[in-house]
Order: C-alpha cells, then structure tokens, then sequence
C-alpha cells in the first residue's frame, strides 16, 4: 500500500506548490502524486535524461577511486589510527582533493565541477564497499555544504563556497563539517518536537553590532579536525531552542575557537570524530547562516523553519547513510565470496556448498534491496528535496553545459544579492509543500533503517560462514561489522528514524501523537 502523507505541518505551508516556480521545483506536490508510489518511476518522465550518463560517471570514477587509493590504504591506515588514534589522514584528503572530490559535487554556480548530486550516492556506494570510514570523509563533506544549502543564504554559500575551490586549486584542501552533537544532546536535536526537552549547552548570544558571541561544545563532529569551515548549529535561549535556534558558518582558527578531543571510535577511524570549543566565539553577521531574525519576513514560525531546514539536510544525508550501508552490504557480500571460492572442505570446494550458496544469496539480495531502497529516497529528493531546483530542465543543462568558469562569472551577482536570498528563502522554506517534507524526509529514514539494518545482518552471516578467518584484521570482515554498527547510530538512532518514518508516511492523521515522552513508573 503507498504511504500516505500527512497534514502539513502548520498553517503556513502549503500542500501545494503555490507558483510557476514551486512547480517546477516541486513537480506535482501532492500527496497523490506518483512520486508517493514510487520516486524511481516519477523520476523516469520528471527528471533530465542526462542523470542517467551522470550516475554511470560517478560508479565509473568510484571503481576507479576504489582501485587506485581506497584499496591499498583502507586496512593499514585503520590499523595505524587503532594504534594512533591522534594520526589524521591528511593523505588521503589530499589525495581525494587532487581528484576534485571536494568539489565535484557543488553546483558550476559556486565554482564546483557541477556533477549533479544524485550521482554522489552512486560514488559513495561504490568507495564504501572498501572503506565506508573513507567514503564518510568525502561524504561528511557535503553534509556540511548540505547544511549551508539549506539555509538558502546564497551570498553565505558563495563565500564559503569560493573557499573550496580554491582549495583544490592551491592543493590546500578546504573541507566543510557539520556541528550538531552536543555532549548531552544527540538524536534529540533533529527534531524541534525533541529539542526542547533536550540537554543543551551550545548557546549564541545576539551583540549589540551584529552577528553573535559564541559559547559551549559540540562532540562527535565527523571531519572536525581536518575542516576548515564548520556549520555550527547554537541556540538563543536554551529554554526555548526550536523557537531561537542559529545556523552559524565558523572559520576554523576564529577567536574562542579551538578544537578538543579525538574520538576513539570502534569503526570509521579514518573519519575523525571530533570535540568542537567555543569560548565566547564572535561570529560576525555575514556568517550568520539563518536565525529566527532572518525568519521574520518569512512570516512562519522559526520552529517550522528550522524543522524545514533540518529537514531539507537529514532527507538527503540519511539517503546517503543508505549509501554508505549498501556499500557496506556488498563489500562485505563480495569479501565473503571471493574467500569461500579459495577454500575447501571435505565435501569439495565450499562455494558449491548448498548451505553456502543459500547465505551468499541471502547476502547478495540483501544488498540489492538496500539499493533499492536508498535509491528510492535519493530520487524522491531530486524530485521535491534540498536539490530539487538543481534538476529543474533550465538549471540542469546550464549546469551541465556551460564551462565552470562562466557558469560562476554569471552567477555571482545573482548570488551576492540580498533580494534574491530573501525571494529563494521565502520560496524553499516558507512555501515548503508538506507533502514533499514529509515523502522525503520519511523516505530518508525508511532507508537509513532498512539499509543499516541490512548492513549489520549480512555482516553477521559473513562471520557465520567464514569463522575465525573472518575476525582476522587482514580478512576485512570483522573491520566492516565495526564500520557497519555506527551507521544504526548516526544521522539519527535507528530508534528515532523509524518513529519518524511513522510520523511522517505511515500515521493514520496528525491526531496521532509522536515523540511522546515516557513515563518512568
């Protein structure tokens, strides 16, 4: 049965686009739509043809990625990071950085290489059947630029943006986190219906010439430590959060801001987790990325806005969590078979085993659905998501034709302009249809659950058919189980994303209550 959407969210949202431009963004935006039953099909009328030749790009560049770095690096430098957990891998970033990975995915408009985004899950699939702890440092990346998108400050973006180009440029690579995780406060703060009740220490106090005084730390923050510009996400009044919460664009090296501890993480070691410290940081005006100030001409509540933020960030990172596990899925699938196709038992060669060959096509399977269903949320966002107006038909072929050079010459003064940024907020996070908020972001967790999930079991079977030589480090396998278990955490417990894959796609009416706080007896 297709999933029904539920009630917007509040009276300001609209159910439906509500311009020429809203529908080319958003395509139908109703509830139902085709894109509800499926996004893949949707996709195969409503989205550029060329997309087809851009993801068969990016899988090409990924095997060849795969090959030529993440192959012979992934096992010695999880190894050297268990024995170090302080070494940072500045190599490969360097490397990856002389691909233009960094860059690859940013639209021609900021100076990027404007390779379209949905071809990026493709390419981290494609890295994370080696390393997904490397494929996270590339895909952290644009998290972070994910999170400055969002915001829809186009003059901000620019800047920042600039930035990493120019890195790739000089061969200094310049990086982009994202800073959400407090020390007391995890899942809870993506969701404002969370928020409020969460442990907050991360406060930004508004001064008197503008911007804000920056004061408290952030912890688990995946590529801290080797980014330079970090998107900080603070509150005005931590009695009062989803009401006051600050998006806020960092420099790494700004006063009162230093960087504490490394995580030492059971897996992904070759993605820092890193503690962020603000000390009464001055943040400056222009790096103010949205506020509740910058709501007001919005005329929609800054809670909503920023749920629709979050929102726009989570339903195309969670996609990409679905990635990393597919890759997983299949790594862990093809290390398998090829080991059991070199050994033998008494009966013969044991991939001829029958019990050998219904686990490896449990496993195989396995990792074919988790594409499936990552796919489907990667196209829902291509569709009405964060990078919807890069699929409409003028700026995809513009993108995709025009050099890199003029695309960004030309777009410059459109993007410096303040009219502008107000008109884009007041369509992307004002005009949001709910429809499209709730099938992506529902959608998002959908696939980050059943892909994690899938990660996790055929990790498991792996270890049942190869025994002992699968705990070995040099085998790979018992590396992919660590790996595997921070995708059921991250980007939202699974715990959480299944309560909003409910809220959003699967409660009856919005009668029903979610997020419900639980008694202690």
């Amino acid at each position: 049965m297709a999933p029904t959407a539920t009630a917007p969210l509040d009276g300001n949202v609209s159910a439906h686009p509500t311009s020429f431009l809203d529908a080319r963004i958003f395509h139908h935006g109703t509830h139902d739509s085709l894109a509800d039953w499926s996004a893949g099909i949707a996709a195969l009328t409503e989205l550029p043809a060329g997309v087809r030749r851009d993801m068969a790009l990016a899988i090409e560049l990924g095997q060849r990625f795969n090959r030529e770095v993440v192959a012979p690096l992934a096992l010695t430098l999880d190894a050297r990071i268990q024995d170090d957990p302080q070494h940072l891998p500045w190599e490969f970033i360097a490397e990856a950085n002389r691909w233009g990975l960094f860059t690859r995915w940013l639209p021609k408009m900021f100076g990027g290489h404007g390779w379209n985004l949905a071809s990026m899950y493709a390419f981290v699939e494609e890295v994370s059947t080696q390393c997904v702890g490397l494929a996270n440092v590339v895909g952290v990346h644009y998290l972070g630029v994910a999170t400055l998108m969002a915001t829809w400050n186009l003059r901000l973006a620019r800047r920042v943006f600039a930035e990493v180009c120019e890195g790739e440029r000089s061969g200094h690579p310049c990086l982009v986190s994202l800073a959400i995780t407090e020390p007391n406060a995890g899942t809870d703060v993506e969701e404002t219906e969370l928020v409020d009740r969460a442990r907050l220490g991360t406060v930004a106090t508004p001064r008197a010439e503008g911007g804000y005084l920056l004061r408290g730390r952030k912890v688990f923050i995946s590529n801290g430590h080797v980014s330079t510009w970090h998107m900080v996400i603070a509150y005005e009044d931590r009695r009062h959060p989803a009401d006051t919460m600050v998006a806020l664009a960092v420099r790494t090296g700004a006063p009162g801001f230093t960087f504490g501890a490394q995580e030492h993480k059971v897996g992904q070691r070759a993605c820092v987790a890193s503690e962020l410290v603000f000390d009464d940081c001055p943040v400056p005006a222009d790096q103010v990325a949205l506020s509740a100030a910058q709501s007001r001409h919005l005329g929609r509540a800054h809670r909503d806005v920023a749920q629709t933020m979050i929102d726009y960030v989570v339903s195309s990172t969670r996609a990409g969590v679905g990635a990393f596990a597919t890759g997983v899925a299949r790594g862990v699938f093809e290390a398998t078979r090829a080991q059991l196709a070199a050994q033998s038992c008494r009966e013969g060669r044991l991939i001829e085993q029958q019990w050998v060959q219904t686990t490896l096509a449990d496993m195989g399977r396995q990792a074919a659905l988790a594409r499936l269903a990552y796919m489907e949320s990667a196209l829902a966002n291509c569709l009405g998501g964060l990078f919807a107006l890069l699929f409409t038909a003028p700026i995809y072929h513009l993108e995709r034709w025009v050099p890199r050079a003029w695309m960004a010459r030309l777009s410059a003064p459109w993007l410096d302009n303040a009219t502008l940024v107000r008109w884009m907020q007041r369509r992307l996070l004002q005009r949001y249809p709910a429809t499209w908020q709730h099938l992506t972001s529902g959608q998002a967790s959908m696939a980050k659950v059943a892909c994690s999930d899938l990660a996790m079991h055929n990790c498991g079977l792996a270890l049942e058919l190869l025994g002992i030589d699968g705990l070995t480090h040099d085998s790979g396998i018992e590396k992919r189980l660590r790996d595997a278990k921070l995708l059921q955490i991250y980007e939202g417990t699974n715990q959480l994303n299944r309560i909003n894959h409910f809220k959003c796609l699967l409660r009856p009416d919005e009668r029903v209550r979610v997020f419900v706080r639980e008694e202690t007896p």
